[in-house]
């Protein structure tokens, strides 16, 4: 991700640009940076490839697309806050269309207040995403050394009659005895012993 954990990387994706300036102003400040605009949606995907954002805003109708599918795209695999700026006409429409994938659809014109709120409300909901995207993260590699620690153990047992407990032993000592992880130790025994 872009920045550190005190800053919110923007994208603002808008073929307005007066509505791209009075964002950027919202947006000015220390906790939203850096702040990154495109003017199309093949030009945000180019710029989304290149730099994960944390949140990105879409300011439709947009010159190559209206944006709602972006907007999707965007939150079907990962943790980026979506926010679609939308006629006010079309708000309720949209809305319902996007909801169940977490975009955040806001009706224009807004108010200066509102539209900080929205955004503020984004960028907390981002965080809070982002922190269990990372728990997601250590969950899956602590239960992937929980297979590989167990397959080793099969491993030990087959090979050497060990018990579950003295297999167990066995991969303990030997990661404190190298100082290194007991899924390193398991991977070891796994590459030995499994033919």
């Amino acid at each position: 991700m872009y920045g550190d954990k005190s800053t919110v990387s923007v994208l603002i994706v808008s073929s307005s640009k007066n509505a791209e300036e009075y964002l950027r102003e919202i947006l000015s400040g220390g906790q939203f940076a850096p702040v990154v605009t495109a003017s199309s949606v093949s030009e945000a995907k180019r710029k989304q490839l290149e730099n994960q954002f944390d949140i990105v805003i879409i300011n439709t109708p947009l010159p190559d697309d209206f944006g709602i599918e972006f907007a999707e795209e965007l939150c079907e695999d990962s943790s980026v806050g979506v926010m679609l700026f939308v006629k006010n006409e079309l708000f309720d429409q949209v809305s319902c269309k996007v909801e169940n994938y977490g975009v955040l659809t806001f009706a224009k014109p807004g108010t200066r207040q509102t539209i900080t709120q929205a955004i503020r409300l984004l960028a907390a909901t981002h965080n809070r995403l982002a922190a269990f995207e990372r728990k997601a993260v250590k969950l899956e590699a602590k239960m992937k050394e929980i297979r590989l620690i167990n397959r080793a153990k099969w491993l030990l047992i087959d090979r050497f009659k060990m018990t579950e407990e003295e297999a167990h032993k066995y991969i303990e000592k030997a990661a404190m005895d190298n100082c290194v992880k007991r899924g390193e130790i398991a991977e070891n025994i796994i590459r030995t012993y499994e033919s």
